[in-house]
Parts: C-alpha cells; sequence; structure tokens
C-alpha cells in the first residue's frame, strides 16, 4: 500500500469514526489483507485504535497481531480474553504461531499449546526449541519429501492423492530412509522430464541445506544470493528438520532495514507511535542524557580556548562548520558500514582497502570544501589567514570522520555492540571534538 494511499485510508477512518458511522468503517476494513490492516491500526491514536480493532474480522486477528510492531500488538494482547487469543491462533501456519506464542501470557500460551492437535503441537514444541532468529526459529515443519528411487510418475501420483501443496512449494525435499537430506526436486522438473525418470537422476544435489542454527540475517543472505523461493532446514546429523520459505525471509529482511534505521536515531523499531507519553519519554531519556554527555566533553574542548576565543571572536561564530561538515561526513559512512556489515560486506580481508578508499574520498572533500569555506571566509571577514585556519581544519576534520566513521563500527561490532545503534552517536562525539580542537587549536597557533 502506497504512503499517500495509506494516510487517506487513515484519514476517511478517522473521520468515519468521528461521525460514528461504523458500516464505512467495516466496509474499508473488510477490503483491506492483514497486513494493511496492521498498517492502518498503527498509525491510529490509541482510542481509535481500539474501536477499529474490535472491528476487524476475528478470522484475521491473527494475522494483524503478527504484523504490528511490539509495542502495539501487546497493548491489543492485553484487551484479549483468553479464547479471543486461542482462536487468533488457530488459523496461523506453525511458524507464524511460533512467532505469536513469543508474544503471550504464560498462562494463554499452555491454553494456545491445549487446544492444538497432537501433531501441531510437537510441530510447533520443534520450532519453538530453537532461537528465534535462527532458521529453526524461522522454519515450518510442513515439508513434502520423496525418496530418491521412485519414478516422477509415482511422485506424481503422490501429489496428486495429497490434493493440495504447501504455501511457497517450489520443490520437494529428497531424503534417504533415515530422513537425512540429499537434495530437492524443482517442481518444474517434475512435470517437464521423463515420467520414467527416478528422482535422483533428475534432482538437484547441489542445493545445500541451512543449518538449523544458521543465523537470520545468514537466511536472508543465502536466499538472496541463490534467489530461492524456499530452502530446507537440517539439524547437525543433516536429518531433514524443516523449511524456511521466502516471505519469512522478507520480514527478517524488513525488520533488519527498520532496525538499522531507526537504532541511527536512539528508537525502538517496535515503539508505538503513540505510545503513551510517559513510557516514550522514559525510552528516550537514555540516548538524550547520553548525547548530553558528549555535548559537555565538546563544551569543555571549547572552553580551553576561552582566551583565544575572546580575542578573535570570529572563531565562535565559525567553528560550527568544521564540527558539522565532519558529523555530516561520518554518518554517512557509518549508515555505508551499518549496511555492509550487515549483508556481509566487510571483513578483514578489505577493510584496508576500504579505508584507503573513504580516506582518499575525505581528501578530495576537504579540499574542496575546505577551498570554498576559506574563499567565502576570508571574504566574510576579511582575513585571508583566518580563511586557512577554517579551510585547514576542515580538511583534517573530514579525514579523521573518514576514519571515525569506518573504524568505529568495526570495533562496536568486535565488542559484540550494535554499531547501527551506537555507531553514528560516538562518531558525531568524535568529530564535534576534534572540529573544535583543531580550529580552535589551529586559530591559537596563527592567529595569535
Amino acid at each position: 500500500m502506497a504512503n499517500s494511499e495509506a494516510e487517506s485510508r487513515v484519514l476517511r477512518l478517522r473521520a468515519a469514526l468521528d461521525s460514528g458511522r461504523w458500516a464505512p468503517v467495516k466496509r474499508q476494513l473488510a477490503s483491506l489483507n492483514p497486513s494493511e490492516v496492521a498498517k492502518l491500526l498503527a498509525a491510529l491514536p490509541e482510542r481509535e485504535r481500539n474501536l477499529v480493532w474490535e472491528m476487524v474480522d476475528p478470522a484475521d486477528d491473527g494475522q494483524v497481531l503478527l504484523h504490528l510492531p511490539e509495542d502495539v500488538r501487546d497493548g491489543l494482547i492485553r484487551q484479549m480474553d483468553t479464547a479471543e487469543l486461542v482462536a487468533a491462533a488457530e488459523d496461523l501456519d506453525i511458524d507464524d504461531l511460533a512467532d505469536f506464542v513469543d508474544s503471550l501470557p504464560e498462562t494463554v500460551t499452555r491454553e494456545v499449546m491445549r487446544a492444538l492437535s497432537d501433531a501441531d503441537r510437537a510441530r510447533l514444541e520443534a520450532v519453538l526449541i530453537h532461537e528465534p532468529d535462527t532458521a529453526g526459529g524461522l522454519m515450518n515443519t510442513d515439508t513434502v519429501t520423496v525418496r530418491p528411487d521412485v519414478s516422477l510418475e509415482v511422485v506424481m501420483r503422490y501429489l496428486r492423492m495429497r490434493g493440495e501443496l504447501p504455501a511457497h512449494t517450489d520443490a520437494l525435499f529428497v531424503v534417504d530412509r533415515y530422513g537425512v537430506y540429499l537434495g530437492r526436486l524443482a517442481l518444474d522438473r517434475i512435470l517437464t522430464r521423463d515420467p520414467a525418470s527416478t528422482v535422483t537422476e533428475v534432482m538437484d544435489r547441489d542445493s545445500e541445506a541451512l543449518a538449523v542454527d544458521m543465523s537470520e540475517r545468514d537466511v536472508a543472505q543465502e536466499f538472496e544470493s541463490s534467489d530461492l523461493v524456499s530452502a530446507a532446514v537440517v539439524g547437525s546429523d543433516r536429518k531433514l528438520v524443516g523449511r524456511v520459505t521466502v516471505d519469512d525471509v522478507v520480514d527478517v529482511i524488513r525488520a533488519d532495514a527498520e532496525h538499522n534505521l531507526l537504532s541511527m536515531a536512539g528508537v525502538d523499531e517496535d515503539e508505538d507511535l503513540f505510545a503513551p507519553v510517559r513510557r516514550a519519554a522514559r525510552r528516550r531519556a537514555l540516548w538524550l542524557g547520553i548525547n548530553l554527555c558528549s555535548a559537555f566533553l565538546a563544551a569543555r574542548v571549547v572552553g580551553l580556548f576561552e582566551a583565544t576565543i575572546q580575542q578573535v571572536v570570529a572563531l565562535a561564530v565559525l567553528m560550527p562548520i568544521v564540527a558539522s561538515m565532519g558529523g555530516i561526513a561520518a554518518n554517512q559512512i557509518v549508515a555505508l558500514m551499518v549496511r555492509g556489515l550487515a549483508l556481509g560486506q566487510i571483513g578483514a580481508g578489505n577493510t584496508g582497502a576500504l579505508l584507503r578508499k573513504e580516506m582518499l574520498v575525505a581528501l578530495i572533500n576537504g579540499l574542496l570544501w575546505g577551498l570554498v569555506v576559506a574563499g567565502v571566509t576570508s571574504w566574510w571577514f576579511d582575513s585571508p589567514t583566518l580563511g586557512f585556519v577554517i579551510g585547514l581544519a576542515l580538511l583534517l576534520n573530514l579525514m579523521f570522520a573518514a576514519m571515525a566513521g569506518l573504524l568505529v563500527p568495526l570495533m562496536l561490532r568486535r565488542l559484540g555492540l550494535d554499531p547501527a545503534l551506537a555507531g553514528s552517536v560516538i562518531v558525531t562525539t568524535i568529530t564535534d571534538v576534534m572540529g573544535f580542537f583543531l580550529f580552535l587549536g589551529l586559530g591559537t597557533l596563527i592567529l595569535l
């Protein structure tokens, strides 16, 4: 749903809610899929959200809840009784159900488990034993398997007897008599090859399965690099335990992108847009405090040159330019580093080359904009010497910014910290402190 269309529907819903006309609201909700309903709910203030939620088709409750940000989902779940939550879980696939029960109170989870059939309960437990951010946590156990020694004609009769296939099935998985994964049999090969051919003659043996403990980020990279629709998941003994499908990988990619984007601003990607003021203020206070500490550090550096500023007042006017340019340059590199680290494009083998490239880019931009700022400053304050000072300080700070923007995310990753969460705060502090120190220090040495 395009942003403009989403905004239009929110406005129409709001107008209908304000007028007390429920029929138009119900008609609009009925025309949307669960993902679109979730987007609308997340865009509504809490009072209107609760009213609209009561009008959502109960058959869609589970899917809608899964698509909501965690804060919004938790708020709606608190309003639902156990029977409603059990009903919402009934129509979910096992992999979606595993995500859903993680959000439920323990007592409700027990009720959901009790309502499942023995087979579904065993399948759900097989997923829940794995960490949620691994292939095992993403997988569904609804695999369709065949033996390597049967003919394609037998496979086709078997598929007709089944009547239907699980969603996003583009291949069957080939296993031996002990359940060990051997390869995959694409559906198009079943339809286009000689029916008398055996599975072992036409199967794809080169298609590697995903290890059950593979991280979800590595799973997403494997899907991207191999253009997969589905992939087998195997345990340490190579036995087939489930499959991951592209719809779950898309969710991983979207969640990872939102995390990287919002973490750089110190915001939780699961935070409700209309969260209570006290909760939102408490969450954001930490990052405001960290930024305040960095601001005091920069102010301390400026204070060291108080005497210089008193004699050359123009320095106080110009010094934000150097710090600001350095901060922007560093955060550009941090954004590239966060993306590169997330995609596995950066490692020990190419860090040196990347650093040389970024230093050269910083040198070129430093010379270009240093000359521009030096020229404007010389004309503005009628002081070529002051122009030289700020131009040189800008060049040097852009060089420091390049080093900080590249090395800080690498250091944070090595320490086990999230570069998207802390990288921008640290490099901004570095470029502010170095920008003030270089400009005021050079001003002290050259102008006085």
